[in-house]
């Protein structure tokens, strides 16, 4: 499958934008490469560790009841990789250098990963992730009271330091 032109475009302004960005691929939920800019990286290898790093990532925030999966980040020595939800059809990942501002990553990532989801949605549909039944809600906490606080007194004969 070749690259929607549109998606790559995405990707090489986004490491235009990050100038720290070493590579910037996304792929499907089920490992296929859809768009890569990743020179020096293998993307089907790199879409592999994507897929399953993602499993983790969606089970994790589900047992942990932070709710529904919408970014990772890793730190290594030498850099990070980010890698955001980008639909309910595909993740979008970046690697940049350890001297990223990591707010700018985070920031472009999101903006990216939207941009991507709109690309998608114009296009074929691709496998989803199966919609999840909804979250129940939370228990509500008992209702607090307060009791008011009698007025502060004041002392009208005080003296201050500068009287005398």
């Amino acid at each position: 499958m070749s690259a929607d032109p549109h998606m790559l475009d995405e990707l090489r302004r986004l490491r235009a934008r990050v100038p720290q960005l070493t590579g910037a691929l996304a792929t499907g939920l089920d490992g296929r490469v859809l768009a890569q800019d990743t020179p020096g990286v293998d993307p089907d290898g790199l879409a592999t560790l994507i897929e399953t790093a993602y499993g983790a990532a969606v089970k994790l925030a589900d047992a942990t009841g932070q709710g529904e999966f919408r970014e990772l980040l890793v730190r290594g020595v030498y850099g990070y990789v980010a890698t955001y939800a980008a639909g309910d059809a595909a993740v979008l990942t970046l690697l940049a250098q350890d001297r990223v501002n990591v707010g700018r990553l985070l920031l472009e990532g999101r903006r990216a990963a939207a941009r991507i989801t709109e690309l998608l949605d114009g296009h074929s549909p691709l496998p989803t992730r199966p919609a999840k039944p909804a979250k129940p809600p939370a228990k509500t906490a008992a209702t607090r009271t307060r009791t008011t606080r009698a007025p502060r007194t004041t002392t009208t004969n005080a003296r201050t330091a500068t009287e005398s």
